[in-house]
C-alpha cells in the first residue's frame, strides 16, 4: 500500500478543502458561526493528523510537507479574512507572511541542495495553535456586545502570543536551515 494514503494525510487534504469554505462564509454569506465552525475542525484535524500520524506509525513524506503547507495556507487565508474584515491590521499580516516566505527560501536551498528538511517542533505548533485559536476569537470581536468584547480580549491575547512563538520559532527554523546549509557547503 502507498505509505502517502493514509489517515492523516487524508485529514490535511480535508483540511485544505475547508479553506474555501471558510473564505466562503466568513466574506460572502458573513455566516461567521459557520466559519468558526470550519476553523475549529481545521484545528481539530491539524492536531489529529500529527498524534495519528505518530501514534499508528503513518508518518510520511508527504505529510510532513502536506501538514505544515495546509497550516500556511489556512493562516494565509485567515490572515485576509480578518484584514478585510477589519479584524487585524495589515502589518501581521506582513509579518506572519514575511516569516514564512524566509523559511520557503531556506526549505528550497535545503531541497536543491537534497539536506533533510527540518521537523516541526513543539514551539512551531504551538505557535501555529496559538494563531488558530486566535482567529475565530477575533471574528467574534467584529461584531458588537459582550461576548464580542470577551473574544476581543482573548483574541488578542492569543495572536499576541502566537505572533511571538511563531516569529521566535521562524527565527530557531531559520537558524536551523543556514547551519544545515552552511555544514553540506563546508564538507563539500
Amino acid at each position: 500500500m502507498n505509505k502517502n494514503v493514509n489517515i492523516p494525510n487524508a485529514l490535511s487534504v480535508l483540511r485544505l478543502l475547508g479553506i474555501p469554505v471558510f473564505i466562503y462564509f466568513a466574506l460572502v454569506n458573513e455566516q461567521d458561526v459557520l466559519a468558526i465552525f470550519i476553523l475549529m475542525i481545521a484545528g481539530a484535524t491539524d492536531y489529529l493528523d500529527g498524534k495519528i500520524a505518530r501514534a499508528w506509525d503513518q508518518t510520511s513524506k508527504m505529510g510532513a510537507l502536506l501538514d505544515p503547507a495546509a497550516d500556511r495556507i489556512y493562516i494565509l487565508a485567515t490572515l485576509i479574512v480578518l484584514f478585510l474584515r477589519d479584524a487585524i491590521p495589515l502589518w501581521i499580516i506582513v509579518a506572519l507572511i514575511g516569516r514564512d516566505a524566509v523559511l520557503a527560501v531556506v526549505t528550497l536551498m535545503m531541497k536543491t541542495r537534497n539536506i533533510e528538511l527540518m521537523e516541526v517542533t513543539f514551539l512551531g505548533k504551538a505557535a501555529t495553535f496559538n494563531l488558530l485559536y486566535a482567529f475565530p476569537l477575533l471574528l467574534l470581536a467584529t461584531h458588537s456586545g459582550l461576548m464580542a468584547q470577551v473574544a476581543f480580549t482573548s483574541g488578542w491575547a492569543f495572536t499576541s502570543w502566537g505572533i511571538v512563538l511563531y516569529l521566535f520559532s521562524g527565527f530557531t527554523y531559520f537558524q536551523k536551515g543556514v547551519k544545515r546549509i552552511r555544514v553540506l557547503s563546508h564538507n563539500s
